[in-house]
């Protein structure tokens, strides 16, 4: 039986990773229909947001580079340590700030290969690799810098035919998260997003699950896809 009454009470557990996969999927039912809950989940994870910048320092797989090669199509594969072993940690919470740190690893290898793409495109201003709740790498995240976005997957992804998939940006946390866009499918897409500061290294990136459409907070709502720190192209 639930042990969480009220609405704020409902999303803390939520947002935190305390519930079980039966109440977790009752509030993703009830977050389209129920605007109090969704308002909920919205201000608990600007509450929470904190939390998700500090962490443990976590190396990435070592299978990363050949996911990223061959996605880009390139060829040369710079030095990569193996994994460390992490401890088992059932708190979704503490392994999200471990991942959130091996995308800023992993953002750090993909920043080397995009120099050959200088001479032929227009040059990101960052770019961060979204990780999963395992610890995968899901998607590659370019911002230019101009309100426009480019998103990469790196794997496949099923999203059910009532739910868009959101993307979203930290520009300070003050303005807390932004949204720069929605997703028409999983595939490569460019976005056109407000007009926000430059990007800056360490910007938080994450995508999520949200009611068709879009959040209809504003603010993230739904499960976590894939969350990483962005890095600046070496000149």
């Amino acid at each position: 039986m639930s042990t969480w009454h009220t609405p704020t009470e409902r999303a803390d557990a939520y947002v935190l990773g305390l519930m079980d996969e039966h109440d977790r999927r009752t509030v993703d039912n009830e977050l389209e229909s129920d605007p109090v809950l969704a308002r909920a989940v919205g201000e608990a994870r600007d509450r929470f947001l904190e939390l998700d910048l500090v962490g443990p320092t976590a190396t990435v797989s070592a299978d990363l580079w050949s996911r990223i090669e061959a996605k880009l199509g390139t060829a040369g594969k710079p030095g990569i340590a193996g994994p460390h072993p992490v401890a088992a940690n059932d708190n979704r919470l503490v392994r999200w700030r471990a991942i959130a740190m091996s995308a800023v690893a992993a953002s750090v290898l993909l920043v080397a290969v995009l120099g050959y793409t200088t001479m032929t495109r227009l040059e990101p201003q960052v770019v961060a690799i979204l990780m999963n709740a395992e610890g995968e790498p899901v998607v590659m995240i370019e911002d230019f810098g101009n309100d426009t976005a480019k998103v990469v997957p790196l794997i496949d992804l099923a999203v059910a035919d009532d739910r868009s998939l959101q993307l979203w940006t930290l520009p300070s946390a003050d303005t807390g998260p932004v949204s720069l866009g929605v997703l028409d499918g999983w595939e490569t897409a460019t976005l056109s997003g407000p007009d926000l500061p430059r990007p800056a290294e360490e910007q938080l990136y994450e995508i999520t699950v949200e009611p068709f459409g879009g959040s209809p907070t504003g603010k993230p709502t739904g499960p976590i896809v894939g969350k990483g720190f962005a890095k600046a192209p070496r000149p």
